[in-house]
């Protein structure tokens, strides 16, 4: 992985500031390149997918948070579209149901896990419950947690607890053969302004559009501050934040590709062997075979 792709993850340890972070970074790429680049990366993660579904040791587990209009949803279409999709599953986190809510938080994504050999994308994720319930305290209250029966009950420690929950969540899978990616697409104030003009003047995406985004951005400080905390809270070095500069939706992705890419290759997966016994096996099945 080059450099400039390392630099945009974060282990933990030091200080994480998010507004030392930069939104429009293309790195030493132009846009073409950038585009080669992720169309050679696509092949070469699909070859590793097969190897990761034919080795069943590990599951990868791929965590997208950002503000509305930041490119989730398109980074997950152009940098999975060479995936194999009976080796891949996408889960969008909307509000809990009341079902969800009648169970621990962690309880729905845990239910959306992939299996060994298979890789998860989890399109917003558990992250949610530090990031917009942070944001807006007065979620928690539809969880009917013993002892929070009002919004001034939901103090620093209410919130020590719920970060270190997440991180004894990520180290338990961590531990059972899963391995994490979470990733925070780093969007501007001013980029996502024009991506949200783009959805109103475009007929064709008006339905990507919602008032309520102008209520959630009005509150963009709350939600950077909330952001920044989670990341230094949960970014550990077998579990950490990869911070994506998300204004250049091209490089975004390609810097995506390039992590997921580079963590496949880390676990030196292989096809299995076959046994002597097996292998014996297989050459009287040739032999059948060829004399039909």
């Amino acid at each position: 992985m080059k450099n400039e792709f390392k630099e945009l993850i974060v282990h933990g340890g030091n200080k994480f500031v998010l507004k030392n972070a930069k939104t429009n970074n293309t790195g030493d790429y132009h846009k073409k390149q950038g585009k080669d680049d992720l169309a050679k990366a696509k092949i070469e993660m699909s070859d590793l997918q097969e190897k990761l579904y034919a080795d069943d040791s590990s599951s990868i587990l791929i965590l997208f948070q950002a503000m509305d209009a930041a490119g989730k949803d398109s980074a997950i279409e152009h940098v999975m579209s060479g995936l194999n999709p009976q080796g891949c599953q996408v889960f969008s986190f909307k509000t809990p149901s009341a079902l969800e809510y009648d169970h621990d938080f962690l309880w729905r994504h845990y239910r959306a896990l992939p299996e060994r050999g298979r890789i998860g994308i989890h399109n917003r994720s558990h992250y949610e419950n530090v990031l917009v319930c942070k944001v807006h305290p007065e979620y928690i209250l539809n969880e009917h947690i013993p002892g929070y029966a009002n919004v001034s009950d939901i103090n620093k420690k209410f919130w020590s607890q719920r970060y270190e929950s997440i991180r004894n969540f990520e180290k338990h899978l961590i531990a059972n053969g899963t391995v994490i990616l979470k990733f925070f697409l780093n969007v501007s104030q001013e980029e996502q302004k024009d991506r949200f003009l783009d959805r109103i003047d475009d007929p064709t995406k008006n339905w990507k559009f919602s008032s309520g985004d102008l209520k959630e951005r009005a509150l963009w400080g709350k939600y950077m501050d909330a952001y920044e905390e989670a990341i230094n809270e949960t970014a550990t070095k077998d579990s950490p934040w990869h911070i994506i500069p998300a204004d250049k939706k091209w490089y975004a992705r390609l810097a995506i590709s390039e992590i997921i890419t580079d963590k496949l290759k880390s676990l030196n997966l292989k096809f299995p062997t076959l046994g002597d016994a097996e292998e014996a096996k297989l050459d009287e099945s040739k032999t059948a075979l060829l004399s039909e």
